[in-house]
């Protein structure tokens, strides 16, 4: 036989939480889901990491080559994700492309979330 459980009274606002900032919208959390999508790869978190880690936050594509392992078409269409994304930039110089970090660009990242 079940055991019937006490019932008590409770105010309708005590399990409910206050908002102490205003939360993101729709469309952020569209625009963010997008951006985070292009971080979702391990080839292009090392990317990225490797270009942060460079002298002055840029490096030449013939650099980035050989320390992910992957082909150099391969390496340049993660690296247009990420510039499409925001969070690198790229300039040609002769006949290489160099990759340079977006300053802010992973605070943005942070912030959205951040309490």
């Amino acid at each position: 036989m079940p055991t019937m459980l006490p019932v008590t009274d409770v105010s309708a606002d005590a399990c409910c939480t206050s908002l102490v900032r205003e939360p993101i919208t729709a469309a952020e959390a569209e625009q963010l889901a997008t951006t985070m999508k292009a971080l979702a790869d391990p080839a292009r978190l090392r990317l990225l990491s490797i270009v942060a880690a460079s002298a002055n936050a840029e490096a030449c594509v013939c650099d980035l080559i050989d320390p992910v392992g992957l082909s150099q078409p391969t390496v340049s269409h993660h690296l247009k994700v990420l510039t499409t994304a925001g969070f690198l930039t790229r300039t040609k110089r002769g006949t290489w492309a160099y990759y340079a970090l977006v300053p802010g660009a992973l605070d943005r990242i942070s912030q959205a979330l951040a309490p």
